[in-house]
Order: structure tokens, then C-alpha cells, then sequence
């Protein structure tokens, strides 16, 4: 049977990308248009590429989306409900919508929390402790009485939510065969749509339909991570981590390894990790500023009523997951950066029909529109994971991409407070007043000036598509764990997996594969 190699041609690998090593200021920037232009690897088939990963991989993959979804449910649950939680606490919708600010801002805390714990003893416990923490938390939001309870456990939430990110993308991502960690990537990404899906299927068949009015979704929200623990404490540690942990033990000294690769990482990467930040910045005011506002724009500005709002935001939601998964699967052949640069054009492009067609017409509009920002984000995971210094892959991925959410964590009280100024006719309903407000307006010129923002950083970026994540690709680990540590781990890993492979034929072939190597 030909190799994978063999049919498709070598897997996209970094070399697309100049090495930016040592080079100056002025021959960077010289260079980001010329590598803009899309390696058009030849790339397998979708389901040739699935079919690589092994049960294990796809039980790492699934867990991973699984979290991630259960991430963006608990999330939009308070945008989904805040007409009914003002009306409880006798407050304005802009004030509820402070309780999603105080998510975004802490969440950054549980990155660095969660993210420093991952990569230093694992996968597994820290994510079980995240999934402890939503129970709780999701629990104690749905018995708030007063406002300023609200806001002091949605600002702890954050916390919890932010170590989650980081760790299911490594999780998913690491042990994931190297030709298909763009679609992989695709795939993940979209937990956040599915949970949003899920959010607005169960906001329409809890909210406002018991005595409880809004508080059963929350109660509900806190039961399924439950499942999600018991299937993690089923799962080992990924195999990438693993060969890792077995170079730290090799050199004697566990923590001060870590730390040297800290260092190492700092040293050299600063810049890197300051751009992933503000690249991250970029994105989440482009999926927070389309989305978060977006249910309240078609209810109080067109007159959506709740099934028509649930009905939009379902089908925009299942645009965003295509989008994902298709722009993921295409990244590997266009190359990272082209990718989201392309989709954030077409997104820009379709801003008017999304906001001010005001119609059941919008619900195309709505499709296309989730299709590429989400498409744009469906490559966010594996470019991070790339782009990310070996040793601190959760920690960078989790903690630049909730960094990134607390710089755009005001977006939806933005858009609100900027709305307000843009007021329309009163609807009026017997002695009953609402207030209007052009919503639209200011969700397509904020969008407008995102998708701007995202395409020029994305044009200065780098790129490193198809980077290895083996620790004997890792000159950062080796520098920081010593070549004897690392020589004397592969050459043990190697050896364990010769035995392993001549003692069981066929679990030898499934190691092969868990390790992304071809089976002829």
C-alpha cells in the first residue's frame, strides 16, 4: 500500500515560510507579500485525511471539542438572556452585558493559571478541574438574586473558562497526523459554533418557559461536564507530552528544566507572543462583535420575534461550522495566512445584508457572514499551535487567545453603548413603550474596521505550516534540556517502540500511526 507521501507528495512543512532568524526589520516586511502567495500543496481528499487518525487520536480530538463546545455554551447562555436577567435584576441590558465583559477580562487569569499547569503535569487533571469548576460556578449563577452577584460569579467563571482553550487544542491537536491538522483544526474551531447552536436551541426550550424563567438553562449548563470528566479520566496523556515529560525526567530535574525552557521561550520569542496577542485581539473582536449584539439587533431593531431570532442565529451557526472545517481543510493547501485573508475579504464584503436587511431574507445573509468569520477562525488553532514555542503550547495558545479576549472583551457594551446613541422610533404596545435602536448601524461599521485590522496584521504575520511538534524538531527544548537529555529519550522511545512493534504486529501499526508515521 503506497505511503501517504507517495500518492500526495511530502506534507506542507514550515519551509514555505523564510526563516525570520536573524533577520532584519527591513527584509521581514519585504517578504510578507511574496510569501502570501499560496503554496498550493497537493492535499488528500477530506476523508482520506480522517481516516489517518487512529481511535486514540480521534478520542483526543472528540474530548477536545467536546470541552470547547461546552466553553461557548456556558458563554452565550448570558448573551441569549439578556432581556430576561435585566428584567430580574432591575438593570438595563447594557449593564447585563457587563457580565459577559467580566468573562472575556478574566478568563486571561485561568489561561495562565491553567495553561503554566497543562504543560508542566499534563493534559488531563487540569482540564477535569476546569470541568469541576463550570459545575460549580454555572450552579451558582443560576441562583443569583441580586446584580452584584451576577457579575462576582461570572467574573470567577472567567477564570474558569479561560484555562480550556489552550488545553483542548493541544489535546486535539499535537498527536494529530501532520497532513490533516488543517481540516482537524476546522473541525475544533467549530466546538464554538455547536456550543453557540446548542446555547440558542436550549435558550428557546428553557428560557421563559417555567416559573424559573432564565435560571433552568443555567442548571442545565452545569450538567453535562460531568460526562465530559468521566470520559477525560478514561484518556491517557497525549503522546507528544509524554515523549516531553520523558525528557525532563531525564535530565533529573523536573522544575528547573521547565523553567530553563521558560526562559528560553521568553528569550527568544517575546515578539512572536506579543504579535499572537494582538493577532488574537483582532479575532475576537471579529466573532464577539458579529455575534454577541447580533440577537438583540434582530429583536429590538426589526421585530424579530423569539422563534424567528432562534431560527437565524441556528442556520448562522451551522454556516460558521462549514466554514470552519471547509476554510481549515483549504489552509493546508493555500497556506495559513492566505486563507484567513481571503475570508475576511468575502466576510467585509457581505457586512450590509447582514445588518440592515431586515427580513427572514437575512437568514442567508446570516450564513455566509458566520461562514467566514468562523472560516477565518478554523484556521486559529493549528496557526497558533504552529506558531507556538514547543514547551508552552497550551500556555501560549490558551493564554494569547484569552489576552486577545480581554482586549476585546468590552465589544458587545461597545456596540450597546454606541447603539444607544442612534436611537429609532419607539414601539409601542398599548401604555407599553420599548426603546429602538440602530444596532446595525454600528455592528457593520465596527465590523467593518475588525476584518481591516485582522487582514493587515495577518499580512505582517509569519507562517510556519506544517511545523513539526516532535520534540527532536524542538531546538528551543534541546537548548534549555541539554542534546544528552534529549538523544538519551528518543533513543528510549525509539527502542520501547521497536519492541513494542516486534512483539505486536498489529498494535504496531496503530502506534505507527498515533505517531503520524505511514504504514506500507
Amino acid at each position: 500500500m503506497a505511503s501517504y507521501d507517495e500518492k500526495y507528495g511530502a506534507a506542507p512543512t514550515a519551509d514555505t515560510e523564510l526563516p525570520v532568524a536573524n533577520m532584519s526589520a527591513e527584509r521581514y516586511i519585504a517578504t510578507r507579500l511574496p510569501t502570501l502567495k499560496p503554496p498550493m500543496h497537493k492535499v488528500a481528499n477530506p476523508f482520506t485525511l480522517l481516516r489517518m487518525l487512529n481511535r486514540q487520536q480521534w478520542l483526543f480530538f472528540l474530548i477536545g471539542f467536546l470541552g470547547w463546545s461546552w466553553d461557548a455554551f456556558d458563554f452565550f447562555t448570558v448573551s441569549l438572556t439578556t432581556t430576561p436577567l435585566a428584567t430580574t435584576f432591575g438593570v438595563s441590558v447594557t449593564d447585563v452585558t457587563w457580565g459577559i465583559t467580566l468573562v472575556l477580562m478574566f478568563r486571561s487569569v485561568g489561561s495562565v493559571l491553567f495553561g503554566i499547569a497543562s504543560d508542566r503535569y499534563g493534559r488531563r487533571w487540569p482540564f477535569i478541574v476546569n470541568m469541576v469548576l463550570f459545575i460549580v460556578l454555572e450552579l451558582a449563577t443560576g441562583f443569583c438574586n441580586t446584580y452584584q452577584q451576577f457579575l462576582a460569579v461570572r467574573a470567577l467563571y472567567g477564570v474558569a473558562m479561560g484555562g480550556l482553550y489552550g488545553n483542548a487544542a493541544a489535546t486535539a491537536l499535537e498527536d494529530c497526523p501532520e497532513p490533516a491538522r488543517g481540516i482537524i483544526s476546522g473541525m475544533l474551531q467549530q466546538g464554538y459554533a455547536f456550543g453557540y447552536l446548542l446555547a440558542t436551541v436550549f435558550s428557546r426550550a428553557l428560557v421563559n418557559t417555567t416559573p424559573h424563567t432564565w435560571r433552568p438553562l443555567y442548571w442545565f449548563g452545569a450538567c453535562p461536564p460531568i460526562l465530559l470528566i468521566v470520559f477525560r479520566l478514561c484518556l491517557p496523556e497525549t503522546q507528544a507530552y509524554i515523549e516531553r515529560s520523558e525528557v525532563r525526567h531525564a535530565t533529573g530535574n523536573l522544575t528547573g528544566t521547565f523553567i530553563a525552557e521558560g526562559k528560553v521561550a521568553l528569550k527568544k520569542h517575546w515578539l512572536l507572543l506579543s504579535y499572537m496577542v494582538f493577532l488574537m485581539a483582532g479575532f475576537n473582536f471579529m466573532s464577539h462583535g458579529s455575534q454577541d449584539l447580533y440577537p438583540t439587533m434582530l429583536q429590538n431593531e426589526y421585530g424579530f420575534s423569539p422563534n424567528e431570532v432562534t431560527i437565524t442565529q441556528v442556520v448562522a451557526n451551522l454556516g460558521a461550522m462549514s466554514g470552519g472545517t471547509v476554510i481549515g481543510y483549504c489552509s493546508s493547501i493555500f497556506g495559513r495566512r492566505f486563507s484567513i485573508i481571503f475570508v475576511s475579504i468575502i466576510g467585509g464584503a457581505l457586512l450590509y445584508p447582514y445588518t440592515f436587511v431586515g427580513s427572514e431574507s437575512v437568514i442567508a445573509a446570516a450564513y455566509f457572514e458566520q461562514f467566514c468569520v468562523q472560516g477565518a477562525w478554523g484556521v486559529i488553532p493549528i496557526h497558533l499551535m504552529e506558531l507556538s514555542p514547543g514547551s508552552f503550547r497550551t500556555f501560549v495558545v490558551g493564554t494569547s487567545y484569552q489576552l486577545g479576549n480581554l482586549v476585546s472583551s468590552a465589544s458587545s457594551t461597545i456596540e450597546s453603548t454606541i447603539g444607544e446613541r442612534f436611537p429609532l422610533t419607539p414601539l409601542k404596545d398599548g401604555s407599553k413603550v420599548t426603546k429602538r435602536y440602530n444596532y446595525g448601524l454600528v455592528i457593520c461599521i465596527f465590523m467593518g474596521c475588525v476584518y481591516a485590522y485582522v487582514i493587515a496584521l495577518t499580512v505582517l504575520g509569519p507562517e510556519k505550516l506544517g511545523h513539526s511538534f516532535r520534540v527532536a524538531a524542538d531546538h528551543d527544548f534541546e537548548e534549555a534540556a541539554g542534546h544528552d537529555a534529549v538523544a538519551r529519550a528518543l533513543h528510549a522511545e525509539e527502542r520501547g517502540h521497536r519492541d513494542t512493534d516486534s512483539s505486536d504486529d498489529g498494535r504496531g501499526v496503530e502506534k505507527a500511526r498515533a505517531r503520524g508515521m505511514d504504514v506500507v
